[in-house]
């Protein structure tokens, strides 16, 4: 009984255990709701309260950003106001000023119109007055211009002498030392013996009698040699010499060639007169080509067709007053290749322009025209370049100067022909030059006297001091220099100087 019982009292106080658990479970947890409920308010009322603070001050904030618009807009409208003021006021203005503007344009044209009148009345007023001086002086307006002028320059005759005197020394000294310089080297560094040549050739024979063999019988041996040859034989009775004429410079020294073999030989007939002669231009062509490719080379001119070398070495057989052509152009090269070397220009072309200048002359004996031309149609045909056309076209000024190249040429034909001992010329012409001179100085109004000097190279005139101030000497000495230049040639350069001397004499009784 009492295991049951004890086993009824656990079985009841496990039944009241688990109800007095869970009474005192359900306890607690409603005290737990309680509490949280509680938490939950007081979250509530913190939330608003932060809500409201954030409220309180957006609207805090949305009050002060509105103010500042309100304030903003104000000014913005306050500019606008002040600015469509300032427009209003422009544009008044601006009426205003195109008022007057247009008043202004009235006036203008109205002032116009009588400046207009005034100038018409003002040009009829100078007209009358020019045909009334005319009539007083009995003069055209050329005529009164030309007395103005006349007594301008009288007036300032002594200031304008002085100031080109003063030019004149400057520029003449300064071109002159540098003249002096330029030919001094090229004469130092190029001096070269100058042949002496005409248009014959004497053959030194070694006795009169050889002439009888060269005419031979009735004329026989001569007839032939000069039909070989091409040119003429003077037998003379000049001693020990037989001379040789001929215009072509080679056809001359075959002919020399030839006689002088002849003579040597001693056997002077038709047919030995053949062969030798036929030998003697096979030697002379090869002396023809030898030089004209020694001239090139000598002068560092390449690139040039054989054909021009060989028209070239013709000229050693060509003289020009006395001065061998090949020599003379030989030296211009050189010279014009300095020149451009100190110039900076295209040396190459200075050079060929200048060795070829005067490559006309080797057949201006066989072509129609100058020996410019001639020369020009040659490097053209040979495919000669066209800066050395250019360049050696113009040395006579029958072209213009298209290249500073052939300025120099120029300048380097000038350069060796007028240096002293270049040239030689026949007494007559040299008579004829200085005659012509004095004949052009004494042809100007106011010339006294007049005299050549110092081998035509100056002319010196005497002119009347009563009839020629000092200014009109100047230029009459300009005038007469001109005049020279175009009428007269010659080589080199003439000095004109102007004498104007004035006497006082008087007689004491």
């Amino acid at each position: 009984m009492s295991l049951k019982l004890i086993i009824v009292l656990l079985g009841a106080a496990g039944v009241l255990g688990i109800l007095v658990g869970y009474f005192l479970r359900l306890i607690i947890s409603l005290g737990k709701k309680g509490s949280m409920e509680l938490e939950i308010k007081e979250m509530l009322i913190t939330a608003k309260e932060g809500a409201k603070k954030i409220t309180d001050e957006a609207q805090t904030k949305a009050d002060t950003l509105l103010d500042q618009s309100r304030q903003e807009i104000r000014e913005k409208e306050e500019k606008a106001q002040q600015t469509e003021t300032r427009l209003i006021k422009k544009e008044d203005l601006l009426d205003k000023r195109q008022t007057d503007i247009d008043k202004e344009v009235e006036i203008i044209k109205s002032r116009v119109a009588e400046i207009r009148v005034i100038r018409e009345r003002a040009e009829k007023l100078e007209q009358e007055k020019k045909e009334s001086l005319q009539r007083v002086a009995q003069m055209t307006d050329g005529e009164a211009k030309t007395e103005l002028m006349k007594t301008i320059e009288r007036n300032a005759e002594a200031d304008l002498i002085v100031r080109m005197q003063k030019m004149d020394s400057q520029g003449q000294e300064i071109l002159e030392n540098k003249a002096k310089d330029i030919l001094a080297m090229s004469i130092q560094r190029l001096a070269s013996s100058v042949a002496a040549d005409v248009m014959s050739t004497n053959v030194t024979i070694p006795n009169d009698e050889i002439k009888g063999k060269i005419i031979g019988k009735e004329g026989r041996n001569i007839k032939a040699f000069e039909r070989m040859t091409g040119v003429e034989v003077i037998v003379d009775d000049t001693p020990g010499a037989i001379t040789i004429s001929s215009f072509d410079p080679v056809r001359r020294h075959v002919a020399k060639a030839a006689l002088e073999e002849l003579i040597r030989d001693g056997r002077i007939q038709p047919a030995k007169i053949e062969k030798i002669v036929e030998q003697a231009q096979a030697d002379i062509n090869k002396t023809i080509k030898e030089k004209g490719e020694q001239a090139a080379y000598e002068c560092g001119v390449i690139g040039l067709d054989p054909r021009i070398l060989l028209i070239l070495g013709r000229l050693h057989f060509r003289t020009s007053y006395g001065q061998n052509v090949l020599q003379h152009s030989i030296e211009m090269a050189h010279i014009a290749g300095m020149i451009a070397e100190e110039l900076g220009a295209n040396v190459a072309v200075a050079k060929a322009g200048a060795l070829l200048h005067d490559l006309g002359k080797a057949l201006d004996h066989e072509v129609a025209g100058t020996h410019v031309e001639i020369g020009r149609r040659i490097l053209q045909k040979f495919g000669a370049s066209e800066d050395i056309v250019k360049a050696m076209q113009a040395h006579h000024e029958e072209y213009p100067y298209e290249t500073v190249e052939s300025r120099i040429v120029q300048t380097a034909d000038a350069i060796s022909g007028a240096r002293p001992g270049a040239r030689s010329d026949s007494i007559e012409n040299y008579l004829k030059r200085l005659g012509d001179l004095e004949a052009i100085a004494n042809g100007f109004k106011g010339v006294e006297k007049s005299y050549a000097l110092q081998a035509g190279r100056e002319i010196r005139i005497f002119v009347t001091p009563e009839n020629v101030t000092d200014l009109e000497a100047r230029n009459m000495a300009r005038d007469i220099a001109l005049k020279i230049e175009k009428d007269l040639k010659y080589p080199g350069e003439i000095k004109v100087t102007i004498i104007r001397e004035t006497r006082a004499i008087e007689f004491a009784r």
